[in-house]
């Protein structure tokens, strides 16, 4: 089972598009939920992911940039070992990104990148790289 706590909803269709065929492409390897909270202020926005994740019996991953990066290699193996926990839950704040209350949630904090993306990005790259781990762990040539 694979998780993503998003807050805000995609306003480009392109963006929007990429992320439904990478969605579609996840479920062949496994269970994704995606959740959208809608953006609001930072207290209100914690509250509903912390509300959202409350069952949720993973690991927590909250995306920023002063978290660690991995290899898509390494964020393959990761997954796997999330399997045995419960799978794997993502949260992805708004355009102004999460609060300390909401990274409280996560077990990790998480980077992509030490550069910044829009929320959209970010969605779509953590969805790109989420088939691509899938892909590594079931040794296809997606991976090169």
């Amino acid at each position: 089972m694979i998780r993503l706590v998003v807050v805000g909803k995609i306003k480009n269709r392109a963006i929007a598009d990429l992320c439904e065929d990478y969605a579609r492409r996840i479920s062949h390897y496994c269970p994704l939920e995606i959740s959208e909270i809608k953006d609001s202020n930072p207290e209100r926005e914690a509250e509903k992911i912390a509300d959202n994740l409350s069952k949720f019996r993973g690991r927590i991953y909250a995306l920023g940039e002063e978290g660690k990066e991995k290899s898509s290699v390494e964020f393959a193996k990761m997954l796997e070992s999330d399997l045995a926990r419960g799978g794997s839950a993502f949260i992805i704040g708004g355009p102004y990104g999460l609060s300390e209350k909401a990274k409280s949630c996560a077990d990790i904090v998480f980077s992509m990148s030490k550069m910044t993306f829009t929320h959209e990005f970010a969605r779509a790259i953590l969805l790109e790289q989420i088939y691509r781990a899938k892909n590594i762990s079931a040794n296809t040539g997606y991976h090169h």
